[in-house]
């Protein structure tokens, strides 16, 4: 049985937070908070490299990063804004302006004395080593399924500024239980190695039994112990979002969704719960536990199938497959969920393995081990994320899926086959109908909020 641990006693405490579950911050509050705070800690004089989401990740970063802009310029010698891109494909400049709340080419005119920059994992000199996580831990960590030595190679734009502020949202999250705090070190801008091995560690204990964990899972402690091996200070302000719809949608998914519910192309104001700062596993346990309490549905009972309207920040089956991993826990055995995303168009553009290995559960992964050790983990963990469930008969070849999954997508039928995916023509998708039918649960903006059974 693998061990996830509770937080520490008074970890949490340990952070300063503005607001909480119950309440939603206005502008002024958040930036006034972050003013507080950053003014009172001493910066001046000292390098800070700010670590940020991408695009895959819902957060008011422009106003964020106004206020810890404000906060620091003028006071720090150097400010380099990190986009936390894991293995992502890289953000163009007229994203990254759009992202971060500036004009393309512009960016002195917003934020001077800043420097943005993606993390560019697929380039070796990219990386500084900062040492090893002993194979002994790891056997430690994985109740004995994996020993093996990590290296931990870290962007060296971290190590060569004096603090690393993470600046983000806290999600539940398939690998790790919470998403947030050091994770956007490991893997957010770290080498190869330690995402593999931490992703594969997850997978073998399942994403069902670790999404939405607000304690300190065996993922969490490999990433905290890669962590603790960074010379610069690490601090964090951790948000917990709150989605408020303001404006319409397209009139058959309006009519299609339960009342007050966004579509997903709907215009969102990313506001927040909370906003919370201190050291990086402080401030992410202090968000984690507003998160806990914000983004998690519990329903009564399991559906027979689930309709995830994923929203368009999700491009591909990489990061769309967020809208199985959050409702997979509340679908009955043989149901389905149907990722409905017209405007993906590829499983991956950067993990070109997952096209010839397909979609299976972990038991066929491990079962078939000298087959598949040489791919990637973390490619096998994404596979095993979004098959869930299932057993695998090495005598037989027969793989049993608890649940089964369909792409109504632009994906083309014979590559979601070849994949061990269904296929739904997303132009035959009635919204409406969906939705009336008493065994279905539609999910406006899926990818975000975890749905468990009570």
């Amino acid at each position: 049985m693998t061990s996830i641990s509770a937080l520490p006693p008074g970890l949490a405490a340990s952070a300063a937070r503005l607001g909480d579950a119950s309440t939603v911050l206005d502008e002024h509050q958040v930036v006034a908070f972050i003013t507080e705070q950053l003014t009172a800690y001493p910066f001046d004089g000292r390098s800070v490299c700010v670590l940020v989401p991408d695009g895959t990740r819902t957060c008011p970063l422009p106003l964020l990063m106004r206020a810890v802009h404000g906060a620091l310029h003028g006071r720090v010698t150097r400010l380099t804004v990190l986009v936390a891109l894991g293995t992502h494909a890289p953000m163009p400049d007229d994203a990254l302006a759009q992202h971060l709340g500036y004009e393309p080419g512009r960016l002195a005119d917003t934020y001077p004395g800043t420097e943005v920059l993606n993390h560019e994992w697929w380039k070796p000199e990219t990386f500084a080593d900062l040492g090893t996580v002993p194979a002994a831990r790891i056997a430690e960590l994985s109740a004995g399924r994996m020993s093996v030595e990590v290296p931990v190679l870290l962007n060296r734009a971290v190590v060569e500024h004096d603090v690393a502020l993470v600046l983000g949202p806290v999600l539940p999250h398939e690998v790790v239980g919470m998403s947030g705090g050091n994770k956007y070190f490991f893997p957010g801008v770290g080498g190869k190695k330690i995402i593999d091995v931490s992703h594969w560690l997850g997978a073998l204990i399942t994403s069902a039994e670790i999404i939405g964990t607000s304690g300190t899972t065996p993922v969490r402690a490999l990433i905290d112990d890669g962590a603790a091996l960074i010379p610069a200070e690490k601090l964090g302000l951790s948000v917990v979002t709150a989605e408020v719809a303001d404006a319409a949608v397209d009139g058959a998914v309006d009519d299609a969704l339960p009342a007050g519910a966004a579509g997903p192309d709907a215009g969102t104001a990313s506001r927040l719960h909370s906003v919370s700062f201190g050291e990086t596993r402080a401030s992410w346990a202090s968000a984690a536990e507003v998160c806990a309490a914000t983004h998690v549905t519990y329903l009564d009972a399991p559906v027979r199938r689930v309709l995830s309207i994923v929203p368009e920040m999700y491009d591909e089956i990489w990061t769309a497959a967020k809208g199985f991993y959050k409702v997979e826990p509340v679908v009955a055995d043989g149901g389905e969920v149907v990722l409905y995303a017209p405007h993906v168009t590829q499983l991956s553009s950067t993990h070109p393995e997952i096209y010839e290995i397909g979609y299976h559960c972990r038991d066929y992964f491990v079962a078939q081990w000298d087959r598949f050790a040489d791919v990637p983990w973390g490619v096998l963990a994404h596979s095993t994320h979004l098959r869930g469930a299932g057993t695998f008969d090495a005598v037989t070849g027969q793989e049993r899926l608890r649940v089964r999954v369909t792409l109504a997508t632009a994906i083309p039928e014979d590559v979601c086959r070849a994949a061990d995916l269904g296929y739904l023509d997303p132009a035959s998708v009635d919204l409406a109908a969906f939705a009336a039918d008493p065994d279905t649960l539609v999910v406006p903006r899926a990818g975000e909020t975890l749905f468990r059974l009570r």
